[in-house]
């Protein structure tokens, strides 16, 4: 559950928090290689193996030119979620103090963020059976169930986010009590020292749909194709924005403009989720990268750290 101490552990450990797109990977290395510092991401999607370009993962001579963490270090057959990100992000964090450097955690998803910073509620586990028994309901009657179940959950979570109805669905249904009870409201603000990266929101959609264009022009089509072939891949992995357009488009089932259109559409509508999530974090320093290239500010935040 969420406590002092998780606050406190974290003080020592610099963040950078934006979203998909603004350019956190260059300046997580400006800054690790003026601070003498090691990065974690904190990227759902990017900690899998294998999907390097649908995902954006920082290249390859940017990754040794750092040392990175909770980068490319899952199978894609593996699920993966927040408990497990503590788990070995605690382990990171921990590793790179005793080498006497100062830990980064670098990335866009917003809850690993809030759960290291904050810790997790006590949210009880649900069955295999009543999992399997929702999984194939679709979507819209899921909204409907909860709604009834618990309408404060249904307007907090992302509702366009099957995983996350389903799983506030089984709660209710499981424990007879609403998933918003068992939420903690987070409302004790932690300390720790970070930055949140921003661009125009103009120049941020701009660099979305041109990202998008390089990830065809630069292979992901087959990237996920050679990822099909290789075996199986968790739900939780075929959550990255693209995947479900890009499996449409190897059937035959969606034009490669199409494809290219709907990601940059998703990839939009994820930036701007992930900006009003970062914005409820008060001690995150806003940086806008629009006016500026100088990264003095952060360096100046980073080095106010103490690892």
């Amino acid at each position: 559950m969420p406590n002092d101490d998780s606050s406190n552990a974290m003080q020592g450990v610099f963040f950078l928090a934006g979203p998909t797109a603004v350019g956190k990977t260059d300046v997580a290395i400006a800054i690790a290689e003026a601070c003498n510092g090691e990065i974690i991401g904190a990227d759902a999607f990017q900690v899998y193996q294998g999907l390097d370009i649908l995902t954006a993962k920082p290249p390859a001579p940017a990754l040794a030119r750092v040392p990175h963490h909770l980068v490319g270090t899952v199978p894609l057959a593996e699920s993966f979620n927040v408990v497990r990100y503590l788990e070995h992000a605690h382990a990171a964090i921990a590793e790179i103090r005793g080498r006497g450097r100062l830990p980064i955690v670098a990335g866009g998803t917003g809850l690993y963020l809030r759960a290291l910073t904050r810790g997790l509620s006590d949210i009880p586990p649900t069955s295999p059976e009543l999992h399997a028994e929702l999984i194939s309901v679709p979507l819209p009657e899921l909204l409907g169930r909860l709604q009834a179940l618990d309408p404060e959950a249904l307007a907090a979570i992302d509702i366009k986010n099957p995983r996350r109805v389903l799983r506030a669905l089984e709660v209710c249904l499981e424990t007879g009590k609403p998933f918003s009870s068992f939420r903690q409201e987070w409302k004790t603000v932690p300390h720790f020292h970070g930055v949140l990266l921003e661009r125009s929101r103009e120049e941020l959609y701009q660099r979305i749909e041109r990202r998008t264009v390089m990830m065809f022009n630069e292979g992901v089509m087959e990237e996920v194709s050679a990822a099909l072939a290789a075996g199986e891949v968790s739900p939780t992995a075929q959550q990255v924005i693209g995947w479900r357009e890009l499996t449409a488009l190897l059937r035959g089932e969606l034009s490669q403009t199409a494809a290219i259109a709907a990601i940059q559409q998703t990839t939009r509508h994820y930036a701007k989720r992930q900006l009003t999530w970062f914005k409820r974090e008060p001690m995150l320093v806003p940086v806008s990268l629009t006016d500026t290239r100088d990264f003095s500010a952060i360096l100046a935040i980073a080095r106010a750290v103490r690892p």
